[in-house]
């Protein structure tokens, strides 16, 4: 479904089917409620904090629910062996260090994540290695922090990871054609959702469930029914 779509189909699941020129709610309004919807299924199937069975690449419906937002092995050069995140960064997949070592070079190393309470810096028998291409890592403020044992160098890096959604929007269907977004951004002409068509009916259904929610409407338990069956919340 195109943005046009997507706004027509939240109004007739949400029973509000008025005409474009009399609607109770606003594109705005429905535009707010439709990236929500995406942020909560992103979150859901990207990174979920509940062992509930989903998770990205879990099955091969999850993988196709992310696949448009997977960036492959973005080269990044580390300063002093930290990794700053691209701008449109959201989630970790996984990543590649390109190390060398005296005359053997350009090697390429699995990038392990560690957690700060882990000793794997101060073991002899645990810690980054070159002869076992194993590199680790820390997530921190300034990005991703790359150690080494001290015998060999990190050239390069290769992140794959799931981007940020773009802001969809409708803007086109607005009293001219344009509205000022909450963050400051003055939005125009319309974005679609760029996620798998196969994800778009079900983005509604959350956004229908999170607007019915906030209004308090009177069938708001039988579209959270929907939304379980869905095994969404």
């Amino acid at each position: 479904m195109n943005i046009r779509e997507m706004h027509y189909d939240f109004k007739k699941k949400f029973n509000k089917t008025d005409s474009q020129k009399n609607r109770n709610l606003l594109v705005p309004e429905i535009d707010w409620s439709l990236n929500e919807a995406i942020d909560i299924l992103i979150k859901l199937v990207g990174s979920p904090r509940l062992r509930n069975g989903l998770g990205f690449e879990v099955s091969q419906i999850t993988r196709e629910d992310l696949r448009t937002l997977v960036i492959h092995n973005a080269p990044i050069v580390p300063v002093n062996n930290i990794v700053t995140l691209p701008s449109n960064y959201r989630y970790w997949v996984r990543g590649r260090a390109i190390i060398s070592k005296e005359t053997c070079l350009n090697q390429e190393a699995v990038v392990i994540v560690q957690q700060y309470d882990d000793l794997f810096e101060e073991s002899k028998f645990y810690n980054s290695s070159f002869e076992w291409r194993e590199v680790y890592a820390l997530f921190n403020s300034q990005g991703i922090t790359l150690t080494t044992d001290g015998t060999f160098t990190i050239g390069n890096f290769l992140l794959t990871y799931l981007r940020k959604h773009a802001l969809m929007h409708n803007a086109q269907d607005f009293q001219g054609g344009t509205y000022l977004h909450p963050s400051g951004v003055t939005l125009t002409g319309s974005q679609s959702c760029e996620l798998p068509e196969h994800t778009h009916g079900l983005i509604v259904d959350i956004a229908v469930k999170l607007t019915a929610g906030e209004i308090q409407a009177s069938d708001f338990n039988l579209k959270a029914e929907k939304l379980s069956f869905n095994q969404i919340v």
